[in-house]
């Protein structure tokens, strides 16, 4: 028989662990509690980790936009638009940005670059537009100044818009951003950085309305509407010169300043290594590529207004389409159809 002491002291123990257990047990339970509202109190963002994008972060609201549209290597592909690129004509079914965003779905190996677009809108219209379609957007403000209508080639307000483009363009390259400054005009049907030199001497890579033969030669007529451009020092001083001649350049347009400042000698003052375009890999209207199996842009160049490039480009994406279906074996090397409705608007007023 057992010892009654024994038992009373038995029952003691397990009595006394049954309470400290019950203790340790609310004590845990209360701080996990705590512990568990102070999660559900805080931001989803902070509890997971997850990096809020704002303008105090990036230092201002072109800085969000450049390091979102960023493709490494602080790498980004520029595109300015206004109302008229981006609303439909009472007559048309489409527009310029809408074609453009088209090739990038129809080209071959382009369609991941559309996250690398900036699109900088120079008007309201435009910006809603842009951010309506959910790309990378950025709305560059000029006082004074209505960029909304179109600007047909060479009136005076399509050439103070080339100027505020060139100004903003210095200022991505300030912020050491390399970029593709591509015209909405131009049709993108194969990715460039596979056609782009990778040799990083190379300051400036830009295309042309005419090609002549050699990449280095000042003789080619260069086109501002799509080049490749590296930050540095001396491509700073390059846009700081071609800004600052501005106003000493009546009834030019941008684009001829930059031309006239190459044939001037400013690549060998800076010493700048330049590369002019081959028409065969990056053509236009001006001078179509003679081979559909390595042409990577079009360019709607050579054409006054955008009804006639929207005419022409529409058709011009359709041959395309045509080589596309072709199968892979074909030997046919097909034909540019002629571009009759931009030869046609240098006849109108």
């Amino acid at each position: 028989m057992d010892n009654p002491k024994q038992t009373l002291g038995s029952f003691a123990v397990v009595l006394s662990l049954l309470l400290s257990g019950v203790i340790l047990l609310f004590h845990w339970s209360s701080s996990f509690s705590n512990e568990l509202a102070l999660i559900q109190n805080e931001p989803l963002c902070k509890s997971l980790n997850f990096s809020t994008s704002s303008t105090e972060e990036c230092g201002d609201a072109l800085e969000c936009a450049l390091a979102k549209a960023s493709m490494g290597k602080k790498t980004v592909i520029i595109a300015v638009v206004n109302r008229a690129y981006v609303e439909q004509d009472v007559e048309s079914d489409t527009t310029m940005l809408d074609i453009f965003l088209t090739s990038f779905w129809l080209g071959e190996g382009t369609r991941s670059l559309i996250h690398h677009i900036l699109l900088v809108a120079v008007d309201q219209v435009a910006y809603d537009r842009c951010k309506f379609l959910k790309l990378n957007c950025f709305r560059l403000e000029t006082d004074g100044v209505d960029f909304e209508a179109e600007k047909v080639y060479m009136s005076q307000d399509f050439i103070k818009m080339m100027w505020r483009r060139t100004q903003f363009l210095l200022e991505v390259l300030k912020r050491g951003y390399n970029f593709v400054f591509t015209d909405i005009d131009v049709m993108w049907l194969r990715n460039p950085f596979t056609r782009l030199s990778k040799n990083e001497t190379e300051d400036l890579q830009i295309s042309t309305d005419m090609y002549y033969g050699d990449p280095w030669s000042k003789k080619n007529p260069i086109n501002t509407g799509f080049y490749f451009v590296r930050s540095n020092n001396k491509t700073i001083s390059l846009f700081e010169t071609w800004y600052g001649e501005k106003d000493n350049s009546t009834g030019k347009k941008e684009q001829d300043v930059l031309l006239d400042l190459i044939r001037g000698g400013i690549i060998e003052h800076l010493e700048i290594r330049v590369r002019f375009l081959d028409t065969l890999y990056f053509s236009g209207f001006c001078q179509d590529s003679k081979d559909f199996r390595v042409v990577t842009t079009v360019h709607a160049n050579c054409c006054r207004s955008i009804n006639a490039k929207i005419a022409d480009i529409k058709v011009a994406l359709s041959d395309w389409k045509r080589f596309k279906r072709l199968d892979v074996n074909s030997t046919l090397n097909p034909q540019w159809t002629k571009h009759d409705w931009c030869q046609q608007s240098w006849a109108k007023t």
